[in-house]
């Protein structure tokens, strides 16, 4: 159990490494981010949480801006976020989440316990393999030409409600406070934007009580909040 003397001197210590970071020149880091995409919304958590600053750089992914020649020099394949760090270009989330963590060590997102950040690898890919690609724009795009609204929408709340079945099946000997224990970890980073995305998509959490529960609890943490879509600064105005 994490008490709140823990607590604050665990953000102690994240506001110290990561004031290091800057002084050292480590810390030249921008991400090019579209404000609703879920991939780009975990790396925001992320950069939160171990206290770095970067610059945000918008992407409109509705406009089309991803397959622009600049932006094709970033991530040939056109997809969000990518994230310069200095002289280091890195794109896809997951390979971004794992250079975050080898280079600035403050609040690890991964525990020292082999089993459990086995389960963390595990739940991460059942997001961004099993759920993430099956609802995302280009493929609700193409949807939309096949098939009516409706077919549409109950496409993507199978395939989320197939990966979150797994997840609580995955995690259910595993959470604790959060998702694999009393800590947050990788798995939290990419559960908290997927259960954002299902309830835009109106899917009913009470079939997931462990993962209706987890996303009450990613509320009450500062990072987890900073990220949210509704916050960036190119998320529409209400």
């Amino acid at each position: 159990m994490i008490t709140n003397d823990k607590m604050e001197a665990q953000e102690v210590e994240v506001e110290v490494e990561a004031q290091a970071a800057t002084e050292s020149g480590d810390q030249q880091i921008k991400l090019y981010s579209y404000w609703r995409s879920s991939c780009s919304y975990r790396v925001r958590i992320a950069l939160n949480l171990k206290g770095l600053k970067y610059e945000y750089k918008a992407v409109n992914l509705l406009k089309g801006e991803q397959f622009s020649p600049e932006f094709r020099k970033l991530n040939p394949v056109g997809y969000v976020p990518v994230l310069v760090d200095g002289d280091t270009l890195v794109a896809d989330s997951f390979a971004i989440l794992m250079h975050l963590e080898e280079k600035y060590p403050q609040h690890p997102l991964l525990p020292p316990d082999l089993q459990k950040r086995a389960i963390n690898y595990q739940a991460a890919n059942i997001v961004s393999s099993s759920i993430q690609p099956l609802q995302n724009l280009a493929v609700l795009k193409y949807l939309e030409e096949k098939v009516s609204p409706d077919e549409k929408i109950e496409w993507v709340k199978f395939h989320i409600g197939k990966g979150f079945s797994a997840l609580e099946e995955l995690l259910n000997n595993h959470a604790g406070k959060y998702a694999t224990g009393d800590e947050v970890y990788m798995a939290d980073l990419f559960l908290a934007p997927q259960v954002y995305t299902a309830i835009r998509f109106q899917l009913d959490m009470t079939q997931f009580p462990l993962l209706a529960r987890l996303h009450e609890a990613y509320k009450k943490i500062p990072a987890f909040l900073d990220a949210i879509p509704e916050k960036q600064p190119d998320a529409p105005s209400p």
